[in-house]
């Protein structure tokens, strides 16, 4: 089975920058498209930012010039650099991969739309 780990989260002043980390535990082989997700109190969750296996990026329009998402294949890991930050930005922040390839009882299995726990951003004004 496949677990994302996300870390970096924390309180941080406005103007201020953080660092996310996503990181899949596992014999991974390899995992497709990896988004960042948030949902503050009340609202729905949003995507962020996405990237692809390829490296094509997309982002929420609110956070363009101001978030950058990126990945390490080699450490499965995926990344979202934060600068700038609003008090808007504060929410749970969710790793999510679209399908993930990983080596397990000598198969190679797929697991499909994984989460993390979440980590908590706030930011104060």
């Amino acid at each position: 089975q496949v677990q994302l780990v996300e870390s970096g989260g924390g309180l941080v002043q406005a103007g201020g920058s953080l660092r996310l980390s996503c990181a899949a535990s596992g014999s991974i082989v390899s995992f497709n498209a990896m988004g960042w997700y948030r949902q503050a109190p009340g609202k729905q969750r949003e995507l962020v930012a996405a990237i692809t296996s390829g490296g094509s990026t997309n982002y929420l329009d609110s956070v363009k010039g101001r978030f950058t998402i990126s990945r390490d294949n080699a450490k499965n890991t995926v990344y979202l650099q934060m600068n700038s930050l609003k008090p808007e930005d504060t929410a749970v922040y969710y790793c999510n991969a679209d399908s993930v390839k990983y080596f397990r009882d000598g198969y190679f299995q797929r697991e499909y739309d994984c989460w993390g726990q979440g980590t908590q951003v706030t930011v104060s004004s």
